[in-house]
């Protein structure tokens, strides 16, 4: 006596073996290289479609933080311009640039000095380069910082 399942089993056996052309006998030959293309293909149409749809919704994400920006941002920057976070910010910025300005002065009057001649080596062009970025980025804090003092007292004479 066999089970249910070994029947169902043998019954799909049979049927398979009395359609025609389910042998592996009657079946065309199928070339190999045309399925290999065949899949390369599809899967290269599907990168260029799922990368399409990732930059369609970069547009849409570009184009609703613009909208945002245009609507909401300027309201959001008026409620944060007032003194008790624009005071704090600037006086950081200012410590930070005064800071860094003596730092400079510092390095380069000791490079000056009659005694520390013998042990100097010389100064890299990417160090120099370095110090000299940050004297500029220090003085062009300062100077924007002035600015907006000026233009705060313009804008906002009553405020």
């Amino acid at each position: 006596m066999s089970s249910p399942t070994a029947q169902q089993v043998n019954g799909e056996q049979d049927s398979a073996q009395s359609v025609p052309g389910a042998s592996g006998t009657n079946a065309p030959p199928v070339n190999a290289r045309l399925i290999n293309w065949g899949s390369f293909l599809f899967a290269v149409l599907q990168s260029v479609c799922s990368a399409l749809i990732a930059l369609n919704g970069v547009r849409i994400l570009i184009g609703v933080g613009a909208f945002a920006a245009a609507s909401g941002a300027l309201k959001l920057a008026d409620r944060m311009h007032i003194a008790a976070i624009r005071i704090p910010m600037m006086l950081l910025a200012l410590a930070g640039s005064v800071l860094n300005l003596v730092a400079l002065w510092q390095v380069w009057r000791l490079r000056r000095r009659p005694a520390s001649a013998w042990r100097q080596q010389p100064v890299s062009k990417q160090k120099i380069a370095s110090e000299w970025l940050q004297f500029t980025l220090s003085v062009l804090t300062i100077f924007l910082l002035a600015a907006e003092i000026v233009a705060h007292r313009i804008l906002f004479a009553g405020r």
